[in-house]
């Protein structure tokens, strides 16, 4: 059997990012998980002295729709080559008049409006009950702010991300309630990411690439397909860059408690659970069910 390459730091590379150039060694690994294929295979190599696993998280070509993302076999797949912490690229509308397209957000909290994705890796006679008071490691986090805003560009840290389902876009109504919610950026992939990566004892932080001011602002046109795109292109060299330099300054994992998310979160009576269940889940849980 061939040895599969393990990583240190996944990235999950959202729209207008579908790879990373200057990966040493890279190799393409396709992983077979219990929940399906992930998005795409993950191109696995070194950079900035480390190892990195890169999937496209709406597959190259972005022929995945954001309801359709396998996010439960992305996240489980990036665990199985050894990740530790998952940094996210994401595409966001702003919902604040300071918050400008171009500008780079990491984002501290999410609102979760999805109603259609499986959002946890447990149920079939494991019950899991893991603790999303704040979604973001808030060590990783501020390492990503701190890389972003070496790029040069306006970064904002902390905010709220407000999920909705899409893949449409929102109505004008939708997008003022969000305001007076006092969301601050709007997109459509953070959720069920942030939890399944806390269900996996993993790091996540958001990179959040503003692309538009959605639909609530009045100077300007509806947010189109177009506009999205184009400033896309414009932001990811910076989210390149930063992820480059986040790399040279990863905070040690005892620096926050996601490493042991799961460790007073599983209720269920051992005895009580299936074998198969127990296989399945193996790499998540194995460590607390003995």
């Amino acid at each position: 059997m061939p040895t599969v390459p393990s990583a240190e730091v996944g990235v999950i590379g959202g729209s207008g990012l579908y790879q990373i150039e200057g990966l040493v060694d890279a190799i393409d690994v396709n992983i077979a998980t219990p929940f399906g294929d992930p998005s795409d295979s993950i191109v696995v190599g070194e950079l900035s002295g480390v190892r990195v696993a890169f999937l496209p998280r709406h597959g190259r070509g972005h022929r995945i729709s954001p309801t359709e993302i396998n996010v439960r076999a992305n996240v489980y797949a990036l665990k199985s080559l050894g990740v530790q912490r998952i940094i996210s690229v994401s595409a966001v509308g702003s919902m604040r008049e300071s918050i400008r397209p171009l500008d780079l957000v990491v984002p501290d909290q999410i609102v979760d409006r999805t109603v259609l994705r499986p959002r946890s890796f447990f149920g079939d006679g494991i019950v899991v009950h893991v603790g999303m008071a704040d979604p973001y490691c808030g060590a990783l986090s501020g390492a990503l702010a701190h890389a972003a805003e070496v790029t040069g560009r306006t970064v904002h840290r902390g905010g709220a991300y407000v999920c909705i389902e899409g893949p449409q876009f929102s109505t004008r109504a939708e997008s003022r309630t969000y305001r007076q919610w006092g969301m601050d950026v709007i997109g459509m992939t953070a959720m069920p990411e942030a939890r399944l990566a806390r269900e996996a004892e993993l790091c996540y932080a958001t990179l959040a690439l503003v692309t538009d001011y959605d639909v609530w602002h009045a100077s300007e046109e509806p947010v189109t397909v177009e506009q999205v795109t184009a400033n896309l292109a414009k932001n990811v060299d910076a989210a390149k860059e930063a992820l480059r330099s986040v790399l040279t300054m990863l905070p040690s994992r005892n620096a926050c408690g996601c490493g042991s998310a799961l460790a007073d979160a599983i209720v269920t009576q051992r005895d009580r659970i299936p074998p198969e269940t127990r296989q399945r889940l193996d790499l998540l849980v194995g460590k607390y069910l003995g």
